[in-house]
């Protein structure tokens, strides 16, 4: 009795579910929609005075992402007017195809043929040189006989858009420093590495500190012990004999993320124990602080062979 009320349980399941499903159109890969709307965005970014015969006089341009909720989007002559901004201001404007990703036709049954795009835009601001490479999404919807476009939904992370607009006109970032209590503490901590007073040059660091090192390896770096190893291989294979401050330090306090950074240039000059070579040269440090006045990031450049020559 169990074994056939599960299997009647079963059946009723199965047809409930094959209840839920109803067909709503059909969907193609090649398409005159397709066609029609790939050529609306090449004229878009062309500026192609064509582009009008290509819209519904009701067309509507409406973000995907927008949560205003009274936004009404941009009109026809809104959006003809964006197409004029965008070819005048970008050079090598192009929208493509964001591959592997394809254009869809979908023709429903209730709310005519609709195109979804997933789509490359690229470009250079003429004027700030910012250069423009993102993906965008969009749901284009077309009038009764597929012969214009009447709107469309676009999904695009605008905020790439904001520093460019910011570099239009000047701006400050902050304050730099010539003396500052930040840049005495990285006279203290290279003085401390030349003393090869490894504990007194890690107080100077925040636990969790990160160094990168432009001869790692792309997307390396060392943690704080690591970062003693090296210091401490570093030791019994050369002798320090001057690191001099090369120009002078700056801090920078940056109002941009509020980032806290000491930019130093030293001139280093090292022995060589195996064969006793005087070796120089120059290293770039950027000492980037923490709100408590600790070290988080050291970011060092030189000419790592110039230590094996």
């Amino acid at each position: 009795m169990k074994r056939i009320i599960t299997v009647a349980f079963a059946t009723m399941l199965f047809f409930n579910l094959s209840a839920q499903k109803k067909a709503n159109g059909k969907m193609f890969i090649e398409h005159p929609a397709i066609d029609l709307v790939e050529d609306v965005m090449q004229k878009f970014i062309s500026g192609d005075e064509k582009l009008a015969d290509l819209l519904d006089d009701d067309f509507r341009s409406r973000s995907g992402v927008q949560t205003n909720k009274s936004n009404e989007g941009s009109t026809k002559e809104e959006f003809l007017g964006q197409s004029r901004w965008w070819s005048n201001n970008f050079d090598n404007l192009s929208i493509t195809r964001d591959s592997p990703a394809y254009p869809d036709a979908i023709e429903y049954k209730d709310s005519g043929t609709w195109v979804q795009t997933w789509e490359r835009l690229y470009g250079v601001n003429k004027t700030t040189g910012f250069v423009i490479d993102m993906p965008i999404h969009r749901l284009f919807w077309l009038n009764k006989d597929e012969s214009k476009v009447r709107g469309m939904f676009v999904y695009a992370n605008t905020s790439v858009f904001s520093d460019m607009w910011e570099s239009y006109n000047p701006r400050t970032n902050g304050t730099i420093y010539k003396s500052h209590e930040n840049i005495n503490k990285v006279r203290k901590l290279v003085a401390a590495l030349l003393d090869e007073d490894l504990e007194k040059a890690q107080s100077f660091y925040s636990s969790n500190a990160t160094f990168y090192d432009i001869n790692m390896p792309k997307g390396e770096s060392m943690n704080l012990d690591q970062a003693k190893e090296s210091q401490k291989f570093f030791y019994e294979n050369f002798e320090i004999l001057s690191i001099d401050e090369y120009g002078y330090p700056d801090f920078l306090d940056y109002e941009h993320r509020a980032s806290k950074v000491v930019l130093a240039w030293w001139d280093v000059r090292v022995k060589r124990k195996s064969d006793g070579k005087t070796i120089n040269f120059i290293n770039h440090e950027t000492y980037t602080f923490n709100k408590e006045g600790k070290i988080i990031r050291q970011s060092s450049y030189y000419n790592g062979s110039a230590l094996n020559n």
